[in-house]
């Protein structure tokens, strides 16, 4: 057995690190929120860079707002693993934050060790992975992948914009692009999460090996009508924006269930109201839809559909309607061979692992474009996420931590 082999990561030292970052952006009524480049972001970012210091790692933020820093081989390719530090609003303490430290940790660990290996490996904290402007931004851009049409004009809900953000931030929107790495700079990537979801914690299975990772289209939709009295303007003869937008969002589930498949999700998470007054017939609706599957014509053929739908639907009602794609992040198929390292070092640790598809979106499916790509799951306690209780217990934390660790090392020393 190869000395490496027997490295194991510290838990103590993991949790402090989970437990501390999770007090960064944490409002008095405890609602955790840490936006991409806002204020509690960017202090999140200095503790972060402050940690790898501490363990005498190189740390650097590229021009994109990606934090990453640099351990073992100077020369050649990387292995590279994290995940993100911004969080939805209200969020967890586990979700991307248990990836980018659990990087870290296996930074600190191979530092500690002083091992000669072929390859370095970086820990890495993308920026902007839940979508306050762009989904996966940072990752995007380091593969190569942002559109410069959408980055020149992303805002976020609020109406900021993401050059403004950038710029207060000490970040220049112009150079974004020079975050995107050399081809075969990076050998592979692999990402610790939480599942987010039930069945690791129903199967009793403690690791889970992706195999795949759900496409994702954000659409807008602005359905306009007239502004009439509530109280005076007969019910058939109204323009409403509301009950047209409400009749197409119905509808459209109906369509993803009858035409979708079992990964298929459908969801309007945000639905505005332009006058937003109780006395005022609606005259216009914005609504952002979010369309997912793992199969990316079906996905392209479903964001199609519900166009025209739309269009029907608005018609009917007399209104009219705009629907413009805003982002998406393609389908992936996680790298076989990760998959198998993955395994195997759930194995050689005496863990049981099950292998699953993704239906939420991470980074890994980005940087699957450009390397071979794995992703590890832990169970989620009661499946939640995005929600301030968010848990997994800290063994089940260790374990994934230390198969983490091991498929990095077996990635570091392969041929």
């Amino acid at each position: 057995m190869a000395a490496w082999e027997s490295l194991r990561v510290d838990i103590a030292r993991l949790r402090n690190d989970i437990e501390t970052l999770s007090k960064i952006g944490r409002a008095p009524d405890g609602a955790l929120t840490r936006h991409a480049f806002a204020p509690a972001y960017e202090e999140a970012r200095r503790w972060l860079k402050g940690r790898m210091e501490e363990a005498d790692i190189p740390s650097r933020d590229d021009a994109a707002g990606n934090t990453i820093g640099h351990v073992g081989a100077a020369d050649g390719p990387v292995v590279m693993s994290g995940s993100h530090i911004d969080t939805v609003p209200d969020g967890g303490p586990l979700d991307g934050a248990f990836g980018v430290l659990s990087a870290l940790e296996c930074a600190r660990v191979i530092r500690a060790a002083n091992l000669s290996a072929p390859r370095g490996f970086e820990p890495v904290a993308f920026i902007d992975e839940e979508g306050r402007f762009l989904d996966c931004m940072g990752s995007k851009a380091m593969a190569g992948r942002l559109d410069m049409n959408e980055v020149a004009h992303a805002k976020d809900p609020n109406g900021g914009s993401l050059g403004d953000a950038m710029r207060q931030a000490g970040f220049d929107l112009e150079k974004i692009g020079k975050a995107k790495r050399k081809k075969g700079d990076i050998a592979a990537y692999i990402e610790l999460h939480i599942e987010q979801g039930p069945v690791l914690e129903a199967k009793g299975m403690p690791i889970g090996v992706v195999e795949g990772i759900v496409g994702i289209d954000h659409s807008d939709f602005v359905f306009k009508g007239e502004p009439d009295h509530a109280g005076t303007t007969p019910m058939d003869m109204r323009k409403d924006a509301f009950t047209g937008a409400a009749e197409f969002a119905y509808k459209a589930r109906r369509m993803a269930l009858k035409r979708g498949t079992p990964l298929t999700r459908i969801t309007y998470g945000i639905v505005k109201s332009k006058t937003a007054a109780a006395n005022i017939v609606p005259p216009e609706i914005y609504m952002r839809q979010e369309l997912r599957d793992i199969d990316q014509k079906l996905l392209k053929r479903l964001v199609k559909a519900s166009y025209r739908l739309a269009d029907k639907v608005a018609a009917e009602h007399r209104l009219t309607v705009t629907h413009e794609h805003i982002s998406g992040n393609t389908s992936a198929l996680m790298a076989p061979r990760v998959q198998d390292m993955i395994e195997g070092a759930a194995k050689a640790l005496g863990l049981g692992s099950h292998r699953m598809p993704s239906g939420a979106g991470h980074d890994a499916q980005v940087m699957a474009r450009v390397a071979d790509a794995g992703m590890i799951f832990v169970p989620s306690e009661g499946g939640r996420s995005h929600r301030r209780d968010e848990w997994t217990d800290w063994k089940l934390l260790e374990q994934g931590a230390n198969v983490l660790l091991q498929s990095i090392l077996r990635l570091m020393h392969a041929a």
